[in-house]
């Protein structure tokens, strides 16, 4: 961090009434966000640099933030924000990370994933928030458009990386089968989509009544679109295995919860679910070739193995055909080439 923006950062504490606040570094993500934990004697929050120059939108969170609070569920509370200077002081909802609580307490697994489908209805309804101060803004559509382009991740950066750079007419072959296999969810904005619901952004918080039981990070790049999305964010998990009869029922309680016809969501779920694994497996490419962080190569052979479980659905014969003769599989040379720098 520059000089500069600690000096921000320590001013914008100490408007917030925080000056004294000893901060400690908390893991990150992928994006370009920094979090810090403060504490100050017995008050605990947790500070948000997200600096605009780096791309990072803190208005957008802030006002999906208030969006989910509306509906009941457990977004931090915003203590103090300069959407400016991009910090915003929050709760801390602590460090009881589902893939923390299961692996700590395997048999509270079922349950507590079962309380993040259970509350994934919630998300379903017109999905406008208010942004700044009191302008309205629609959240955009996860769309044919947005679907097809996060995809071609996977031939930018994890096949040119691995060796395999794809022709302009493969791409656009590619696309038409994306496109083609996504064009019934595409159409959906029936959802507030959090896209990374998953169990390093999911906190447990059994104090807490209901659906608030649930915590909720990682939501401000939210879009409109299928309630399936989340549902499989969840359960093909690029960061730990969810066991296949949880996963199973998962679907089945998601499916009986509202009513859904069973054949066209599994039909959307396995689209959507492989259109996800195709761009996670390129943004990990990407994040070693661009941005020479390669922690996350060691994480796409199980990315790649569900994604190999959604083509196997009858729909996606055509975009499987085209996957098995144009895209690598994770196999230890292509890894190697990938994680060499392409």
């Amino acid at each position: 961090m520059s000089d500069a923006r600690d000096e921000a950062k320590r001013a914008f504490l100490a408007e917030a009434g925080w000056g004294g606040a000893a901060l400690s570094p908390l893991a990150g993500d992928a994006s370009n966000r920094r979090y810090e934990r403060a504490a100050s004697g017995r008050l605990r929050a947790v500070l948000m640099d997200a600096p605009a120059e780096r791309g990072e939108d803190l208005g957008r969170f802030l006002a999906l933030t208030g969006e989910l609070r509306r509906r009941g569920l457990s977004a931090p509370e915003v203590f103090h924000a300069d959407e400016a200077a991009g910090f915003a002081l929050i709760e801390d909802l602590g460090d009881a990370l589902f893939a923390r609580v299961a692996a700590a307490e395997p048999g509270l697994e079922a349950a507590i994933y079962e309380a993040a489908v259970d509350l994934l209805p919630l998300l379903e309804g017109p999905p406008a928030f208010a942004k700044g101060a009191g302008a309205r803004a629609d959240i955009p559509p996860y769309d044919e458009t947005v679907l097809v382009r996060e995809a071609m991740l996977a031939l930018d950066w994890w096949a040119a990386g691995a060796g395999r750079p794809a022709s302009d007419d493969a791409k656009a072959e590619f696309a038409a089968l994306v496109s083609a296999a996504c064009a019934g969810p595409a159409l959906s904005r029936r959802a507030l989509v959090l896209r990374d619901y998953h169990a390093e952004n999911l906190l447990w918080l059994p104090e807490r009544r209901g659906h608030a039981c649930v915590g909720l990070l990682d939501y401000q790049d939210a879009l409109a679109g299928h309630p399936a999305y989340d549902l499989i964010s969840l359960t093909e998990d690029a960061r730990r295995d969810v066991p296949a009869p949880l996963r199973e029922g998962l679907l089945a309680r998601r499916i009986a919860a509202t009513g859904e016809d069973r054949a066209a969501f599994e039909a959307a779920a396995a689209a959507l679910a492989a259109q996800r694994n195709l761009k996670i497996v390129g943004i990990f490419a990407r994040l070693r070739l661009r941005d020479g962080k390669g922690a996350y190569l060691a994480l796409i052979p199980r990315v790649w193995a569900h994604l190999m479980r959604d083509l196997a659905h009858p729909a996606l014969a055509p975009l499987a055909a085209f996957v098995s003769a144009h895209v690598p599989p994770p196999e230890p040379a292509a890894l190697a080439r990938v994680g060499a720098g392409g």
